[in-house]
């Protein structure tokens, strides 16, 4: 069985991911997938530049920041590298910000979503990051609101930072041993 992990930005995807690895349960990270594929594929690089104009990340950053139609244009040419790469990576565990926006659901027989209150949401990107709070809400903007993702889920993992994750993970194994 394939699963996803998914979670809009500063929801804590990735400390849920680390709670796994301590299980043995090693989870493919669709952004590190991609910044690896953008820094060692020739073809990749040069679709960008011949879109974006330049491989830097405050560039690549600007040009997704300034419209729909520049996000979907790139996210044609990074996410099919991503989806093969996944699919010849033999993981089973998949963790993607983006699993419903660029088709990654499909690739997976479960998704969990990780959620976490707004408000804790943009405290950790900011402190994380070292952004200022418009800069957080805009990258925020750019996903799907978390409730959507949270319904279209198969099962939900609550970092609030109050909820016990550990727990949360034992009843998320118990409920896809069951879903077999």
């Amino acid at each position: 069985m394939k699963i996803g992990i998914t979670g809009g930005i500063g929801s804590g995807k990735s400390y849920v991911c680390k709670r796994l690895a301590l299980r043995g349960i090693s989870v493919y990270d669709c952004d590190d997938a991609a910044k690896r594929l953008i820094r060692t594929s020739p073809k990749l690089q040069q679709q960008i530049v011949s879109l974006v104009g330049s491989l830097e990340k405050s560039e690549m950053s600007r040009f997704l920041l300034a419209g729909e139609a520049n996000q979907q244009a790139l996210n044609a040419i990074i996410h099919p590298a991503v989806f093969e790469d996944f699919n010849s990576s033999g993981l089973q565990w998949m963790e993607s910000a983006i699993m419903y926006e660029s088709g990654a659901f499909r690739l997976v027989d479960k998704v969990i979503a990780v959620t976490a209150p707004e408000d804790v949401r943009i405290q950790r990107v900011m402190k994380r990051d070292g952004i200022s709070k418009e800069k957080v809400l805009q990258w925020m903007q750019r996903q799907w609101p978390q409730d959507e993702v949270r319904q279209r889920a198969d099962f939900e993992i609550i970092n609030d930072g109050i909820a016990d994750i550990d727990s949360q993970i034992d009843k998320l194994i118990h409920f896809l041993e069951t879903s077999k």
